[in-house]
């Protein structure tokens, strides 16, 4: 067997606890077309979504990120101790220097290893594919967050990208099992034209000026048809291979989750791998586009809502900025010991909220 083959096999990984946090501030579409050129239906109509939550003024990813972190440890059982490492999936930093997942575990008390992933909208992903080798280095649970504060990087008055974007945060638990089933995972990256998606400046290329603010070429900015076409293609193409190294078709997909960006994207890239509507999780309708958060976002909210059962096979892609995209396959509370379809926790949600309900 080449050693590409043995790297397709899934690992004995499982989720064992999920956290969410969403800020408490809910825009709806009317409110941002009482200051942008733009209206619900029109909002609707090319995006799918209807709402999108708002970090507060004092908040930044870290506080996201911490409050998503600690649901899911209360959602496995486990103390920050039982962590070996921290992963924040990032592409909005508190700061350029130093990372976000050392401030997130100072914060919930711990000095284990903290590094953040920044594959834009793909950082979970990615993530997920590095705090499951992790899991099993290390032999110990991994905490991996997906935050963002995407409207801080977005330029209010420009109705393209405006509308797109909310902030939160997504947690889940990664544990060693021998009953786990994490992967395939398919990772690629093309970077040969960043600007299709990308904030120009403030990076090391062009620093922050007085002429890059007058500009404005601070705030990111997007190909919209390019990204779609792109977002398509690239998501299809690696869930279609996940499939394949797995030896599974589409009808063994038991729910679907791809990245929360557009409703268009996710029915395009559904038809192409012929996964039934049915079988898709929906939730940039009351999120809009989390980037790096959207996905662990959607499982939580999907696992509250009672559309996961023990041994479900789940696929999950994204596609983001850089270009970067992404698809596994995973198995749902392998063994069935997690209560209430979860992942395999130790504690009773039968009482959990949604996870639009969730604060801090």
């Amino acid at each position: 067997m080449s050693s590409a083959k043995r790297r397709m096999r899934p690992s004995p990984v499982s989720i064992a606890g999920l956290g969410a946090y969403l800020p408490e501030k809910v825009v709806t579409n009317d409110d941002l077309a009482a200051t942008l050129d733009t209206s619900d239906e029109w909002i609707r109509s090319r995006t799918g979504i209807a709402q999108r939550h708002y970090a507060a003024p004092e908040q930044a990813t870290s506080d996201l990120a911490i409050a998503a972190g600690k649901a899911a440890l209360a959602d496995a059982g486990l103390a920050t101790d039982d962590v070996a490492a921290i992963l924040v999936a990032t592409t909005t930093p508190d700061h350029a220097v130093p990372g976000t997942a050392p401030l997130v575990a100072a914060a919930l008390g711990t000095e284990v290893a903290a590094l953040d992933v920044n594959a834009a909208c793909s950082g979970f992903l990615y993530g997920l594919r590095m705090g499951t080798a992790l899991a099993i280095a290390e032999d110990a649970p991994v905490l991996l967050i997906g935050a963002e504060t995407m409207t801080r990087i977005v330029d209010p008055t420009d109705r393209n990208v405006a509308i797109l974007f909310g902030d939160g945060a997504g947690a889940v638990v990664l544990v060693p099992d021998a009953a786990g089933s994490m992967g395939p995972f398919v990772l690629g990256a093309d970077g040969r034209d960043p600007s299709m998606l990308w904030t120009e400046t403030g990076g090391t290329r062009t620093p922050v000026s007085s002429a890059v603010l007058e500009a404005r070429t601070h705030y990111m900015t997007m190909r919209g048809g390019d990204v779609y076409r792109n977002a398509v293609t690239r998501m299809t193409a690696a869930g279609l291979e996940v499939l394949e190294a797995a030896g599974r078709t589409s009808a063994d997909v038991d729910l679907f989750i791809g990245h929360q960006a557009n409703l268009r994207i996710l029915d395009a890239v559904g038809q192409r791998l012929g996964i039934d509507a049915a079988h898709t999780h929906v939730t940039v309708d009351q999120h809009g586009n989390t980037s790096g958060a959207s996905v662990p976002l959607a499982l939580a909210d999907a696992r509250d809502r009672g559309r996961l059962a023990p041994g479900d096979t789940v696929l999950l892609t994204a596609f983001g900025a850089g270009l970067t995209w992404g698809a596994c396959l995973l198995t749902w509370d392998p063994t069935g010991a997690g209560s209430a379809g979860s992942g395999g926790g130790r504690v009773d949600r039968r009482a959990r909220p949604a996870v639009s309900e969730v604060q801090q």
